[in-house]
């Protein structure tokens, strides 16, 4: 017997695929618990119908991330530190004070996790910190740290 998955059911499959099973299986597990529907060309199409839906709402939100990812490259982020002789800086730049800056001056609101700062920033000047949007999208965003 043919089933849609309506759920991920382990060992067997992931929400949306159609699988072979056994009558029994189906009849006695999968259909009772509501962990997928019989494969009948009404439940077909409206599986195909939704999957189109899935794809259009993820190409969407693909040309969301790029289009703020061009807007954000174009911004230059200013953050002050406290620094002494030589440009040395007392402490440093971490990803949520980029994220507090980001908010206040721009109003974006960024998660900090998305900030892929490897180190914290411990100097003056220019630097570029990859901002991840989207799993296909990173943005680099530019901070100025400048002495307070």
């Amino acid at each position: 017997m043919q089933i849609i998955l309506t759920q991920d059911v382990k060992s067997l499959g992931k929400k949306g695929e159609l699988v072979n099973i056994s009558d029994g299986y189906a009849r006695n597990f999968i259909l009772p618990k509501k962990l997928g529907l019989e494969a009948t060309p009404k439940n077909l199409n409206d599986l195909k119908l939704q999957k189109a839906a899935e794809e259009k709402k993820q190409k969407e939100i693909l040309e969301e991330a790029k289009v703020f990812a061009k807007e954000l490259e174009s911004k230059i982020i200013e953050v002050k530190i406290k620094a002494g002789e030589g440009g040395r800086t007392f402490g440093s730049v971490s990803t949520k004070e980029i994220a507090t800056v980001l908010k206040i001056d721009f109003g974006y609101e960024i998660d900090k996790k998305k900030l892929q700062l490897n180190d914290p920033i411990k100097t003056v000047g220019m630097h570029t910190v990859p901002v991840k949007l989207h799993p296909q999208v990173t943005a680099e965003l530019k901070v100025k740290v400048s002495e307070q």
